[in-house]
């Protein structure tokens, strides 16, 4: 793969890891698929100077994580869903599981039976 993939995880004000993006994070482990991550930089609402707030900023990325890749001519594309992320960019298979969870955190206000 010729692109960097940047990975934006953010603290909470607390200080505490975001819960999402501490799951993401394993999954990527889990999954094998974390090698492909370049670099990961925090977004830490304390330092609202620091390269992963700006980066937010500048995308208007108001969910955490989102995953950031620049191709080889400087283009940018952002992904603030992880399931399609890890199809689109990782060409990595998704499971019926991942994609149920994917769209329950995506959408609360709709009632999965």
């Amino acid at each position: 793969m010729t692109a960097r993939i940047i990975m934006v995880k953010k603290r909470l004000a607390n200080g505490e890891p975001c819960r999402k993006c501490r799951e993401v994070h394993e999954r990527l482990r889990r999954d094998g698929l974390l090698r492909h991550i370049d670099h990961i930089i925090t977004a830490d609402p304390n330092h609202p100077d620091g390269e992963g707030m700006r980066l937010a900023a500048r995308h208007q990325m108001e969910r955490a994580p989102f995953f950031l890749i620049r191709d080889k001519d400087g283009n940018e594309r952002i992904y603030d869903s992880f399931l399609r992320f890890k199809r689109e960019v990782l060409q990595a298979k998704t499971s019926p599981s991942e994609t149920a969870l994917d769209l329950a955190e995506r959408f609360p206000e709709l009632d999965y039976i």
